[in-house]
């Protein structure tokens, strides 16, 4: 299929238009979802907008290149073929996620939206098709929070002021005796909704568009946006990243982990990060989103019985006692852990290089969201190194090439024997 413009690159489905090596077009993580969605792996699909437009957009008073709108209409309904669902239909909706993505990895530094189409036509829709009202006011509240906070920029007032809506939930969850969100009702959730929206019409003098491309097209500019956010600008300057490389924003079909205790989300690492051993290593929470196993809401699991193992001696629990309380992915859902091992050995071997990948599991059935180099550690950078050399992943001169002097100088220092009584 052509191209629909020069500045989107569609993925999904087998195919992809662009690659790996495109970071600078792409981003990090568009050039890398494409490059799974070519070696046909399991990736949801979608299309990044190339930080080309971040730039003209910057230069031209928050306006787009012509051509795009129509080309993004484009790539919306190359998705809804694939997916079977049609972006803003009341019966059977499609989400999709909009996310930043620059050259280098900027983590936490700009901004991302989820569950984006949501309105309260579609959220009926969503609540049918699923036949779990609990999930679809679930992922309505998440993207009233998400869009409050990232478009429309309602954030905490003062220095010392707490998120407004964590504010609001943390008030629901004492009001109905609860401790995690996930023991909210569906009661409990559209009241979070409205009251969300209340706030949003109170601060911000308007409420949340009920018109799904009104929704994505405000997505995109905030995202693109959040490039001159005030951390995004500090991080650069700290990390000696141009100014005018600029983002890439990348649009995908959502998939839930959080559909029932047939789904998971999770974040993996083909090698330990911390000592650089040998085997995937990470965390996961069941029935939840990829944003909750990074914010602290819920206690994450391991994913390897290993790494279970490992938690347990640390915490002081036998075996039955972890058995109880730790299920891992691997004991939890072995098929998906199987499928994950396979990918994150395929994945290490095609980059060639310790990866650090996001994953979703929909009601049993598992999807990648990003592959990139994951950071380490000095001494598994140097482990790392070393061991790849040994499995022919890399040559001698590279594993040297690898290892920073930065690095090798933080291993030259005494150091605290890490087996050592606290």
């Amino acid at each position: 299929m052509a191209r629909v413009h020069p500045d989107l690159y569609f993925f999904g489905g087998g195919t992809a238009e662009g690659r790996a090596t495109m970071r600078e077009l792409l981003g990090g993580k568009g050039a890398n979802l494409a490059e799974m969605a070519s070696l046909k792996l399991p990736v949801p699909p979608g299309f990044t907008i190339s930080t080309r437009v971040n730039t003209y957009y910057d230069e031209h008073r928050h306006t787009y290149p012509k051509g795009l709108e129509g080309a993004v209409d484009k790539a919306v309904a190359r998705v809804e073929k694939l997916i079977g669902r049609k972006f803003g239909n009341a019966a059977n909706p499609l989400l999709v996620s909009v996310r930043s993505g620059a050259r280098v990895s900027m983590p936490g530094m700009m901004d991302t939206v989820l569950n984006l189409g949501l309105t309260d036509e579609t959220v009926k829709g969503l609540e049918a098709d699923s036949k779990n009202p609990r999930f679809a006011w679930d992922s309505y509240r998440r993207f009233c929070q998400m869009y409050g906070d990232v478009v429309l920029k309602l954030k905490p007032e003062k220095k010392d002021d707490k998120d407004p809506f964590e504010e609001i939930i943390d008030h629901k969850k004492e009001a109905r005796g609860v401790k995690n969100d996930v023991d909210l009702s569906v009661d409990d959730l559209k009241e979070l909704v409205a009251e969300f929206r209340e706030l949003i019409r109170r601060r911000v003098g308007q409420d949340l568009p009920q018109d799904p491309y009104e929704q994505l097209w405000q997505a995109i500019g905030a995202v693109f946006g959040s490039w001159q956010n005030d951390r995004a600008i500090a991080y650069r300057k700290f990390n000696n990243i141009p100014d005018d490389w600029g983002t890439a924003v990348t649009v995908q079909s959502m998939v839930f982990g959080n559909l029932g205790d047939d789904c998971a989300t999770g974040v993996a690492f083909t090698r330990d990060p911390a000592t650089g051993e040998k085997g995937i290593y990470g965390e996961y929470l069941a029935n939840a989103q990829g944003e909750d196993v990074v914010a602290g809401i819920r206690t994450p699991l391991q994913i390897s019985l290993a790494g279970g193992r490992k938690w347990a001696a640390r915490n002081g629990l036998s075996e039955a006692e972890r058995k109880n309380r730790h299920v891992t992915l691997e004991e939890g859902f072995p098929k998906v852990f199987g499928e994950l091992l396979k990918i994150a050995t395929r994945l290490e071997r095609h980059f060639r290089d310790m990866q650090d990948l996001e994953f979703t599991v929909e009601r049993g059935r598992l999807f990648m969201l990003q592959t990139r180099t994951g950071k380490r550690t000095a001494e598994a950078a140097l482990r790392i190194a070393v061991d790849m050399a040994k499995e022919r992943l890399i040559d001698r001169r590279e594993a040297l090439m690898r290892v920073e002097p930065i690095q090798l100088e933080q291993l030259l220092h005494p150091r605290l024997d890490p087996n050592a009584k606290k």
